[in-house]
């Protein structure tokens, strides 16, 4: 049975054996919440101990967010937590988080935290930092794992536990999607019918995106296997090959990834849920690497993120697909 702990002695109170893996979260927990419980539990092990935190930081929310109306439902993210593996969830007040009231001394999180997240919502990661910072010290964990919905959060977190030699392991786990694509988000629940259909466009933006990036990453995959040169496209033209060797040697040519263009393929699906009824308002749409979350270069390589953030009607939401530049040559 999963335990309530309110205060942090209660927690430390506990006899621990294995690791302990612990999953941070606001509350109002949903299957995205549960996938990240359930991968802990297989982290931590059958020795191990999975605690769930639910702390509505009032830090994370600048001036006419949605503090006040950020859903508060523990009686069912227990049940919840519970049914995923969770063996505790902590649960503390604000007192028991800022017990000398907002905090003088906080974490910065420097100037990845400026950009896309940072700069719609100025202070926002400073105050995740902070609080982030504290709950890894009160519950103590060998392992805390995060969703990658929230990409930047995650690489923050990354670096913070990385820059100020913090004794955790951090796990990221995939976003997980609703059957339509959209991302699981507590804040799906304050959407109208006719504003999920608008939502629904940041995922397919992104698929979009996705496409064009395999596309182009196939066509670079060809430019490899066929040698640019002028005898052997003619000779590729003469079996019926002309286009493959043309868009090989095109390929060839080019800077790898073609950023622009995979941009440019979201962006369409994006301006065309602008003119809808209720249109989205795009907040941002970017290519970056997840080291610094700054845009990629053409000439990019490795791991990068292509990240959407846009306001449907009261409810701003946010998504995001990982990517690949550049097999080896």
């Amino acid at each position: 049975m999963t335990i309530l702990l309110r205060t942090a002695d209660e927690l430390h109170a506990r006899t621990r054996v294995g690791r302990r893996a612990v999953v941070m979260t606001m509350g109002a927990l949903h299957e995205g919440h549960a996938t990240l419980i359930r991968t802990a539990r297989t982290i931590a092990g059958p020795q191990g101990e999975v605690v769930v935190t639910v702390f509505v930081n009032p830090l994370q929310f600048g001036e006419g967010e949605d503090l006040d109306r950020y859903p508060r439902t523990l009686d069912a993210d227990l049940k919840i937590a519970e049914q995923a593996g969770a063996d505790a969830v902590f649960a503390p007040s604000v007192d028991e988080v800022y017990p000398g009231g907002r905090p003088q001394v906080r974490i910065s999180a420097g100037p990845m935290g400026d950009s896309l997240e940072g700069a719609s919502r100025p202070g926002h990661f400073d105050g995740m930092l902070t609080v982030v910072a504290k709950l890894l010290h009160l519950t103590r964990p060998d392992v805390a794992l995060y969703g990658q919905k929230d990409a930047q959060q995650l690489a923050l977190i990354r670096r913070m536990v990385r820059d100020l030699n913090f004794g955790v392991e951090i796990v990221g786990v995939p976003t997980v999607r609703e059957e339509d694509g959209l991302a699981l988000s507590s804040r799906n629940r304050y959407l109208s019918p006719k504003e999920r259909h608008t939502a629904l466009a940041l995922s397919q933006a992104l698929f979009a995106g996705r496409d064009r990036h395999a596309a182009q990453e196939a066509l670079r995959a060809r430019a490899r296997e066929v040698p640019a040169t002028r005898a052997r496209a003619e000779a590729l033209s003469a079996i019926g090959e002309s286009r493959a060797a043309a868009d090989a040697h095109a390929v060839a040519k080019a800077v790898p990834g073609a950023p622009a263009a995979i941009c440019a393929a979201a962006r369409m699906l994006l301006d065309e849920a602008a003119r809808l009824d209720p249109p989205l308002e795009l907040d941002y749409l970017a290519l970056v690497d997840p080291s610094d979350f700054t845009e990629i270069e053409d000439d990019f390589t490795g791991e990068a993120v292509l990240a959407v953030a846009a306001r449907v009607g009261a409810t701003r939401l946010i998504d995001n697909l990982p990517l690949t530049f550049g097999a080896a040559s």
